[in-house]
């Protein structure tokens, strides 16, 4: 596990989305539920030593949803205590789907797709909320 000098955990995900598959040109974007906390949350992880953000969020996606995807731009850090009462800075990156298939695993036991409106509803918590918004903007963007 990476941790900054201040002690704070490092940690870094993706905003995982995608163009629907049922032809309507709508955006999905993918939760992940996590049965250890119970929560719906984006695909994440603690970086491991000396990994960078960026490679660490396309390892967690994968890892966590199954999916290879393609990075894009750069979305707000999130800053917040752990369940332990650290500090932890997760740094997120919107990301496109490639080619995969989700098999649930003892991290990750379900995975939506979801307009982002019902995403943005499902989700747990409101920080994780704010980064379907900025997705959105970051994609308008583009």
């Amino acid at each position: 596990m990476s941790t900054a000098p201040d002690g704070t955990v490092l940690a870094a995900g993706c905003v995982l989305w995608r163009r629907s598959p049922w032809g309507d040109g709508g955006l999905e974007v993918c939760l992940v539920h996590r049965p250890k906390y119970d929560d719906w949350s984006h695909p994440k992880g603690k970086l491991k030593r000396g990994e960078a953000g960026l490679a660490g969020a396309l390892r967690e996606v994968l890892e966590e949803t199954g999916y290879q995807c393609t990075p894009g731009a750069a979305l707000p850090t999130v800053h917040y205590t752990d369940g332990q009462g650290r500090p932890k800075r997760v740094e997120y990156w919107a990301a496109e789907a490639g080619e995969g298939r989700f098999t649930a695993n003892s991290e990750v036991d379900r995975l939506l797709w979801l307009p982002p409106a019902a995403a943005h509803h499902r989700l747990t918590q409101p920080r994780d909320r704010q980064l379907v918004l900025a997705l959105l903007d970051a994609l308008h963007s583009a």
